[in-house]
């Protein structure tokens, strides 16, 4: 099968999530071609300047059994493409993360945007629950649900020379969506160090977070976090807020949650955890069984490969 994707980056969140079901499709057999055009480095032109060239680009490739756009900006990318199927995968709700995010103007803009991309894809697929029923509610559209696991191979991989007492690790972009600033705004009561993962390589990023003794996930909105289920699998403990499809994950079995933008709460949650070895190991075991069960290629790629050949019958 031949499939196209389209993603304004391979890395991180979503487009890291096109990368590694790439890596694994091509593993199984399938061939898979990339749109990656060029695009204005400014943040806010990224994305138009990507909607332009991804288009043209799309459209002077080949053809393809699907083309697959990994958020609302490939879309257009997706619709011209010479595709006999078209698939849409949207992690979070595109358009309030855009009102959130800048102005009322461009929300309104991704409002339209949103809704003419929801029509063009023959599929649409999601990666958490709570975007799947939201989308249901809010547009009457269905999406499938079909997640972003883990590569447990590349994990198991990964070095850590020690294990650093009482170290607390942010992995994520320096974004306010992430609450970045949140944890900045407790740091100095935390009892232990705080080191931020925020432009590093996926592998030294996972290094330090294999040798750390909590993730904290102060997020404003998420979708279903592939940070959380690394750190699972790592044996790492989470603490993250209570948001999007975040406590799909995380449980009082698997981690603890607290309420978004409550700092206090937050700095008691870590300052506590770092003290308690007990809970640590009880946490840590429940969540890599988890993981280990749910969440990883071995489980859901089948249903990957199941549901791109269903498409093209």
């Amino acid at each position: 099968m031949k499939i196209l994707f389209i993603s304004p980056r391979y890395s991180g969140g979503i487009g890291g999530h096109a990368a590694m079901l790439a890596d694994q499709l091509q593993k199984y057999g399938f061939q898979i071609d990339f749109v990656d055009p060029p695009k204005i480095p400014i943040k806010n032109l990224k994305n138009p300047s990507f909607v332009i060239t991804s288009l043209l680009s799309s459209f002077f490739k080949g053809s393809y059994d699907i083309a697959h756009a990994f958020n609302v900006p490939s879309a257009f990318a997706m619709k011209a493409a010479r595709a006999k199927k078209r698939v849409l995968s949207i992690h979070g709700v595109f358009s309030d993360q855009v009102n959130a995010l800048h102005s009322s103007m461009l929300g309104e803009a991704a409002k339209t945007a949103e809704q003419n991309a929801l029509r063009w894809a023959d599929k649409l697929t999601t990666d958490s629950k709570i975007t799947q029923k939201t989308y249901k509610e809010k547009l009457g559209v269905d999406f499938e649900y079909l997640p972003s696991p883990i590569d447990t191979y590349k994990l198991d991989n990964i070095s850590c020379v020690e294990k650093k007492d009482k170290q607390v690790a942010y992995v994520g972009r320096d974004s306010y969506e992430k609450g970045i600033d949140i944890l900045r705004g407790i740091e100095s009561q935390i009892k232990g160090n705080v080191v931020y993962c925020t432009n590093l390589p996926w592998e030294k990023a996972m290094s330090t977070l294999k040798s750390s003794s909590v993730l904290v996930v102060p997020s404003r909105m998420e979708s279903l976090p592939t940070v959380v289920k690394e750190a699972f699998y790592l044996k790492v403990p989470v603490i993250a807020a209570n948001v999007g499809g975040i406590p799909e994950l995380v449980t009082d079995k698997t981690g603890i949650l607290v309420l978004p933008e409550d700092p206090a709460s937050l700095l008691s949650q870590i300052n506590s955890l770092l003290e308690d070895k007990e809970k640590t190991k009880k946490l840590t075991d429940e969540a890599f069984d988890f993981v280990n069960k749910n969440m990883t290629w071995q489980f859901w790629l089948p249903k990957y490969v199941e549901f791109y050949k269903k498409l093209v019958e």
